[in-house]
């Protein structure tokens, strides 16, 4: 089986609904909340084993209950932990989601014992991870640590992977390790300072990231996405028409199992109009169909979608 390796963030997430996001200095009244295992990279591990990857994860957490609940959380999806770590003294990573009443949502993360992986010892002791199809990375760890993995895994023969997320200008010596590159339509303008309101405006920002030899794909929700190719040609691939129950994650599934796919053997092409129709289901879902998704409905959707 193909093979995705993930070095990235475990938060333990705590969900609150409310009709909208609280302004400066008010107290707002929320409906429900509920916790959810998440990070960027342990939603994308998630997600690429679910849609078909052997997958294996690099990450920090803390000797806790939340620490505890996260690994347990990626051994049940069958993510290998085995270089998941424990720090001993720095609590686990967690968020707070406020999620409003049309679907889409705000977060603070703190990140805890994401922050304190060492990126000295990486490459020897996660050695197993390297030896993956591809490897992917996001920025809810430090950018040494990206870059050790990174260097790392291009050492192996592996692809690189980099979920641009949250946004921060990536290091110099990085982006020439990075094969696959991906970010949504607001990442994009933090990044290039360019407006991305429209589909043109969009491309423009893909012109100023994309580098020669690297595939850029800008994620744009509903709007679909623009992808440019390693070798320079540029399309938009419009979105499933999908009813929205929440796009917490939604992000990170495509993420996810656009890795499988490319690591399955997919063209960029083929990987993003998988990794669409997989976000696409994911966002009409609740939580418990979200456990659910598989590979396999997700080729059942796109046979009755064409």
């Amino acid at each position: 089986m193909s093979r995705v390796s993930v070095v990235g963030s475990l938060h333990l997430d705590i969900l609150v609904e409310a009709p909208r996001l609280p302004l400066s200095d008010e107290t707002l009244a929320g409906r429900s909340w509920s916790q959810k295992c998440g990070g960027k990279g342990g939603n994308q591990a998630v997600a690429a084993a679910r849609f078909g990857a052997s997958c294996a994860m690099g990450g920090r957490i803390g000797d806790d209950d939340f620490g505890r609940r996260l690994r347990d959380h990626l051994l049940a999806a069958g993510v290998d932990a085995s270089c998941v770590e424990t720090d001993p003294s720095a609590g686990s990573g967690m968020s707070v989601a406020i999620q409003e009443s049309n679907g889409e949502y705000g977060a603070v993360i703190v990140s805890g014992a994401n922050l304190t992986i060492d990126p000295d010892v990486i490459a020897r002791d996660w050695a197993a991870l390297w030896r993956g199809d591809v490897l992917m990375l996001q920025n809810e760890v430090p950018e040494a640590v990206n870059l050790a993995a990174a260097k790392a895994a291009r050492a192996a023969g592996s692809r690189v992977m980099m979920n641009a997320a949250p946004a921060r200008a990536l290091p110099a010596p990085l982006l020439p390790l990075i094969d696959i590159l991906v970010l949504n339509r607001l990442e994009a303008a933090q990044m290039t300072g360019l407006p991305v309101g429209s589909s043109q405006d969009v491309a423009r920002a893909a012109q100023a990231l994309h580098r020669g030899g690297q595939d850029l794909v800008i994620t744009m929700g509903g709007d679909g996405l623009h992808l440019t190719t390693a070798a320079g040609a540029s399309e938009f691939q419009a979105a499933f028409r999908s009813k929205l129950v929440s796009a917490h994650g939604a992000g990170d599934c495509f993420c996810g199992a656009l890795a499988a796919r490319v690591a399955l053997g997919d063209d960029i092409k083929q990987a993003c109009m998988f990794a669409q129709a997989a976000a696409a289901l994911f966002v009409a879902a609740t939580p418990r169909e979200q456990m659910e998704l598989s590979a396999d409905r997700v080729e059942t959707f796109l046979e009755h979608a064409r």
